[in-house]
């Protein structure tokens, strides 16, 4: 059976402060052994004192974003060693905001999913479409693409130790979310798709859904059987609408 994940992706928020106090009411809130995973993605410069508060918590540590290249030259990149240096566990790989904002297209999208591995990271793989492609009836083209070039890359035995996350582009930060039939119909068709590849593998792999997921419609969002868990945004900042989240999941 598949033990659901919820994730908490910080984006560019947050103090020394903020974290302690958020981390502070996270662990007090957290039941311990939660029928869920619980991870936490701060930005970068705060990985290390986040790493420190989470010391044997059970609540995970991951990063942003990480460089597709081992080391070198590359100023401003922070490579998949250094991450894993500091107590990172995850990282997400192709979030939409990376893809629109930063222009990472597939196959650097690829690379970063490949060094994330090879330093034994295991990496969220962020998969969506824009509204015109959802409208134009190009949803699972656009998501099929974005997983083909990771699985020809890394073959679909990287999967085994990986995470996927359908988050609509529409649906991020909007307030929007797309319902629970349509967040339903797309993570069937990743889970589909991997099975061309490998059934087994299909079956294993965790999809979770991302895109203004809250308390409010966690439960039925996660009551789908085909959405193994959520990638929060902005209600991660919110210890109490967080753990309401994780609740949700570990209900399911």
């Amino acid at each position: 059976m598949r033990r659901p994940i919820v994730a908490g992706n910080w984006k560019m928020h947050g103090t020394r402060a903020d974290n302690a106090r958020l981390i502070e009411e996270l662990l007090a809130g957290h039941p311990g052994r939660a029928a869920a995973e619980c991870l936490v993605f701060p930005p970068f410069v705060y990985l290390q004192d986040v790493a420190r508060l989470l010391r044997e918590a059970p609540i995970g540590l991951g990063a942003q974003s990480v460089c597709a290249e081992a080391q070198g030259a590359f100023t401003g990149e922070v490579s998949a060693a250094m991450l894993k240096d500091v107590g990172c566990s995850h990282v997400l790989v192709g979030h939409s905001e990376r893809r629109w904002l930063y222009h990472e297209d597939d196959p650097l999208v690829a690379r970063k999913f490949a060094a994330a591995q090879a330093k034994s990271l295991v990496p969220i793989l962020c998969v969506g479409e824009h509204l015109e492609e959802r409208e134009s009836g190009r949803t699972e083209q656009v998501v099929a693409r974005q997983l083909d070039v990771v699985l020809d890359l890394c073959g679909v035995g990287a999967l085994e130790s990986a995470v996927i996350a359908y988050e609509p582009i529409w649906a991020i930060g909007t307030g929007r979310t797309a319902t629970p039939q349509q967040a339903q119909a797309v993570h069937a068709f990743i889970r589909e798709r991997i099975a061309e590849r490998d059934a087994k593998i299909a079956e294993a792999t965790r999809v979770l859904y991302g895109g203004s997921v809250k308390a409010s419609n966690a439960a039925e969002l996660f009551a789908q059987p085909d959405v193994d868990g959520g990638l929060v945004g902005g209600a991660s900042l919110n210890a109490e609408e967080f753990l309401a989240i994780l609740a949700a999941c570990g209900s399911r």
